[in-house]
């Protein structure tokens, strides 16, 4: 089951991880992605931090952590491919993080998510 954040990041649980993106909306609001910057693995994290780079040719902008955790895995094809994240922003992962805690109920769901964005 995915959760949302206010911030258009999309989270998926696996096991004692969160594998973590960008929604659809993110992707159109920002355009033709064209460069990316993924945070180091093994970086721990608090929630609300900025850790990746993401700049299209309308703007950049960051992606911050929704979690406190470590960064256990990044998406290492997205530098060299960041178009990916415009043709599929849903099934295009940015990276991995194991959180201090995996509790889910602060985030949205996918009702909660489009209400959001209308």
């Amino acid at each position: 089951m995915l959760k949302f954040t206010e911030d258009h990041e999309w989270l998926k649980q696996d096991g004692d991880e969160l594998i973590v993106g960008i929604t659809a909306h993110a992707s159109e609001q920002l355009g033709d992605v064209v460069f990316i910057e993924l945070p180091e693995v093994g970086r721990e994290v608090e929630a609300g931090e900025e850790i990746v780079v993401i700049e299209s040719v309308k703007a950049a902008s960051d992606i911050v952590a929704p979690v406190a955790g470590v960064i256990t895995a990044v998406n290492e094809a997205l530098p060299d491919t960041p178009g990916a994240v415009n043709e599929d922003a849903m099934g295009t992962w940015f990276f991995r993080i194991k959180p201090a805690s995996v509790d889910l109920s602060g985030f949205l769901d996918e009702a909660g998510y489009q209400a959001l964005v209308g």
